[in-house]
């Protein structure tokens, strides 16, 4: 950063140099030289454009105006025809000006095309003679106007692309969403289906067994109070998805995955071409439908990357059992975020959605030392307690 500001000051100082050789030390030089010296001259203020667009045009103004309002060329050119060249130089304003327009607000782009207006005719005005008044008038008020409608029309293909891309995000977070809420559904009902045949078992053997009506209903309170922990988790930020909004994409018939199916996954994935280590830490034990189901489907987001957009042979999954979360990492050593993901893709974003419905966190980029890395922190809940008989 503090090199490209360097950088602009030298080639604002430089702009100004050559402005003065321009105007002392080569007097002599015909109009026209100045005005097209004037004009290349302003290449240098390519980085004050940049940074500082205010500045550059301020510095352009002043540099052209400075060339024009110089001594005329003592040579064989007639006096006006020694300005009408120099007024060349004014095209370098409406260049800056063009691009101030285009990447400054409003208001300051108006006072820009308001100073830079009246400066222009103020002093073509002034140093124009006879005929070649109203020729020059036209010429610069032309030339200003086609750089104001370039910065409008550069300003508007901007700010369309920003929206477009917002709304294919939003988009994208709908889709996941709804993706989320269709496995939610798949999860549900295999929850109420157990709900169900455990029920049915208890009210059968209450009279003859009540052992085994007891454990019934406790595998009952048991699973209740997970699916509703699981629905309390999602429901709550799936309800502002476009209830409108509908997708091509059918549901799976076959069970949801989890996360004992990571190894049949690196399974598939070394099939396309990209070994995958697996490395399972601490307790291994079953967590939650819906986070098993979302840590499973970041694993396989994050792998589908590595496969298209690595370049690599191998990558590295970590899934850490923790008391408090699960904790799951996928490392690989290739190309990393140059080419790691398109800038026109939604996978991450689909990664970190899923990871934000469960109340975790989801980080994705570059390593320092070469590839890319995923890892994601999904809060574990606690313990269901589930009633004892005392006896």
């Amino acid at each position: 950063m503090t090199r490209t500001k360097a950088m602009a000051w030298a080639g604002g100082a430089s702009y100004l140099l050559v402005v003065g050789l321009l105007v002392g030390a080569a007097p002599r030089a015909s109009g026209t030289a100045h005005g097209v010296g004037a004009l290349l001259a302003v290449t240098l203020l390519a980085d004050v454009v940049r940074r500082m667009p205010l500045l550059a045009l301020a510095l352009a103004l002043l540099g052209s105006t400075a060339v024009v309002v110089g001594p005329p060329s003592s040579g064989r050119e007639s006096l006006a025809t020694s300005y009408q060249g120099q007024f060349l130089s004014y095209l370098a304003v409406d260049l800056v000006l063009g691009l101030v327009v285009a990447t400054c607000l409003r208001r300051a782009s108006i006072a820009a095309v308001s100073v830079s207006f009246a400066v222009q005719l103020l002093v073509i005005g002034a140093f124009s003679h006879g005929d070649a008044l109203a020729v020059n008038e036209v010429i610069s008020v032309l030339a200003l106007a086609a750089s104001c409608l370039a910065g409008l029309l550069i300003r508007e293909r901007r700010e369309h692309a920003v929206a477009l891309r917002a709304q294919e995000v939003a988009e994208a977070v709908i889709a996941e969403r709804l993706r989320i809420a269709r496995e939610l559904h798949d999860m549900v009902a295999h929850s109420i289906g157990i709900v169900a045949i455990q029920a049915g078992v208890g009210s059968r053997v209450i009279q003859t067994q009540p052992a085994q009506a007891r454990e019934a209903l406790h595998a009952i309170e048991a699973t209740s109070r997970e699916v509703l922990s699981g629905l309390r988790r999602t429901l709550v930020s799936l309800r502002q998805a476009d209830r409108d909004t509908t997708t091509t994409e059918q549901p799976s018939l076959a069970p949801s995955p989890g996360l004992a199916d990571v190894e049949r996954l690196a399974a598939a994935t070394a099939g396309a071409g990209v070994h995958v280590d697996v490395h399972r830490t601490g307790e291994r034990r079953p967590v939650p439908a819906d986070i098993d189901l979302s840590a499973y489907r970041i694993v396989q987001e994050a792998l589908t990357n590595v496969v298209r957009h690595a370049g690599t042979g191998r990558c590295r999954v970590a899934i850490d059992y923790g008391d408090e979360e699960l904790s799951v990492e996928i490392v690989d050593d290739g190309h990393g975020a140059a080419d790691h993901g398109p800038a026109h893709g939604f996978g991450i974003i689909g990664m970190r959605e899923r990871a934000g419905l469960l109340g975790g966190h989801l980080s994705a980029g570059p390593r320092p030392e070469g590839g890319f890395r995923v890892a994601t922190r999904l809060p574990l809940p606690a313990p269901v307690p589930v009633a004892v008989e005392t006896r």
